[in-house]
């Protein structure tokens, strides 16, 4: 138990502040579809030119530079369209500094491990939590020249960072290098030149209270007609008074339309966003709006019924019930997914397997899930694994990020409350605790599962160690100590039970100086006299 660390108080994780539904724009005319993409690219010309001015300003952005940037698009739009794109704009520079900063602790973690192991002697082995030595000279040079390559990097970042300066690709870095690989994604140029200007359109409107349905550029009607507000330069493209353009498709919002219409029909701030699916040739309207902010419920209300531990890993959730009290209660569940495949087919695997783990925890009564907080942001660089890939690719697979915002979205739904432990140990001390006392014919038992158990037990405030029955002949002096079961606020609980100094026996001489006060047993018929009994010698007779 050397070296363990301070474990993380558990919390209950806030729910939701904001809610999105979407809904398809069937049976647009040639006409619409047409004036949707001519809107979408002149917008979309105006945010790339907003963005490029927001990066030059750097370090001088200021409300006088904000506002001097809107009033130019004010002109080529209009005033409610020049906000929407300044406040995109800074969401996305304000995303590209964070990534920025995540980008430099990546630098830091692995330019740190290869400092470590260039120190070490040529194949001296590493421990448990810092890796050892490299195998061979010719290993130990490159990954020297790497430690260079990765300290310039590491310098050019941090110069970007005290200049302010970000570097921005609107539609996606990614999406930009596909235009070299063609072949290898299966595209066309012109496809691919189609993909890249949709992505690229700005088809979105924030929302205003006090307007009418909620929304002044792109506007929603109760009947869900949609009507778009052109920029001053299209306005020769308007069907409809006051310079709007009215679809001729209706939207009609299956999932929270009752929410939304209270919302639209109030003049609620709603706000919208049209988008163009290339691949489907589709095209989608997304409405969110924010919800009040609700406190969470306190850890004692959530825990009152129970809970659920969850182990997440790389292609199933383990998942196993607990009481109040720490014990297991049933059988383990597992809900597998396979994040194979599209990032649309990984999340509806990821979505499905979710739905699944919230129907089975509303059945079995508990008010909260435990999950472990999570973050592989510095275990899963290729400086401290070395040549274990396919051990890099299993941690870079579980979906840390994406499962905790869904879960914690889905589960307030559900009115459930979802509690984050520190995920320190959880695997190997349920593996050592509980793997293999409840493991029998008819159930197998798996790392994960005990993992399950392990969570949901810090999670209530008790050891992970489970309580073990009391020796056969209920003496101290034969078989050793009993563990005790501890109160869940006692310090160091989860530690070995130190060793009390003095004589482990009874059998002492009464002229023994006593060291540890005895402890008196709770039944009536073993309390120990005040007196003392002496044994005299025999008496010597003839």
């Amino acid at each position: 138990m050397a070296g363990v660390r301070e474990l993380a108080v558990p919390f209950v994780a806030p729910g939701p502040s904001g809610v999105a539904v979407r809904d398809r724009l069937k049976h647009l005319s040639l006409r619409d579809e047409h004036v949707l993409r001519v809107v979408g690219a002149h917008q979309g010309a105006l945010a790339s030119q907003d963005l490029k001015a927001r990066c030059a300003d750097g370090p001088n952005h200021g409300a006088d530079t904000w506002a001097t940037r809107k009033r130019e698009l004010t002109k080529e739009s209009s005033s409610r369209i020049a906000g929407a794109i300044t406040k995109a704009t800074h969401d996305q520079w304000a995303l590209a500094r964070r990534c920025q900063a995540a980008h430099i602790r990546s630098l830091e973690a692995g330019i740190k491990v290869l400092r470590h192991r260039l120190s070490l002697p040529i194949g001296a082995r590493g421990t448990k939590r810092s890796p050892g030595g490299y195998r061979s000279r010719g290993e130990w040079f490159h990954k020297s020249r790497r430690l260079k390559a990765l300290e310039a990097r590491h310098a050019a970042a941090v110069a970007d960072w005290q200049a302010e300066r970000v570097r921005v690709v609107r539609g996606g870095k990614r999406m930009l290098n596909t235009r070299h690989h063609l072949a290898e994604a299966g595209l066309t140029e012109g496809r691919w030149r189609e993909w890249w200007e949709a992505e690229r359109w700005f088809l979105a409107a924030d929302g205003e209270s006090g307007k009418r349905y909620g929304n002044e550029t792109i506007r929603v009607t109760p009947d869900g007609q949609v009507s778009i507000k052109l920029p001053a330069p299209l306005a020769y493209l308007a069907n409809t008074k006051h310079g709007r353009y009215t679809l001729t498709s209706t939207v009609a919002f299956a999932h929270r339309g009752v929410e939304w219409a209270d919302r639209i029909e109030a003049n609620w701030a709603v706000a919208y966003r049209i988008h163009h699916d290339t691949t489907r040739g589709r095209w989608y309207l997304t409405a969110s709006w924010k919800r009040p902010t609700v406190p969470a419920i306190p850890l004692e209300t959530a825990l009152a019924q129970g809970v659920i531990g969850v182990d997440t890993n790389a292609d199933h959730f383990a998942a196993y019930r607990l009481d109040p009290h720490g014990n297991p209660v049933g059988e383990p569940h597992r809900f597998v997914y396979d994040l194979t495949g599209t990032a649309h087919r990984r999340d509806a695997q990821l979505r499905h397997a979710l739905t699944r783990l919230l129907h089975w925890a509303k059945q079995t009564g508990v008010a909260a899930i435990a999950i472990e907080d999570l973050d592989f942001g510095a275990e899963k660089t290729r400086e401290k694994h070395g040549r274990r890939k396919r051990f890099r690719q299993l941690i870079s697979g579980i979906p840390t990020g994406k499962f905790k915002a869904r879960l914690v979205s889905m589960a307030a739904e559900h009115g459930l409350a979802i509690i984050a432990v520190d995920p320190a140990y959880t695997s190997m001390w349920g593996g050592q605790h509980w793997q293999k006392p409840l493991t029998t014919p008819r159930r197998r038992m798996s790392r994960h599962d005990a993992a399950g158990i392990a969570i949901g037990r810090r999670a209530l405030g008790h050891p992970i160690r489970r309580r073990t029955a009391p020796p056969r002949a209920h003496q101290s002096d034969v078989h050793g100590y009993r563990t005790l079961q501890t109160d869940r606020r006692a310090p160091g609980r989860e530690e070995p039970r130190p060793r009390i100094p003095g004589p482990r026996t009874r059998s002492v001489p009464p002229d023994t100086a006593r060291t540890r006060a005895t402890r008196t047993p709770k039944t009536v018929r073993d309390v120990r006299s005040e007196q003392e009994w002496v044994q005299d010698s025999l008496l010597l007779t003839e």
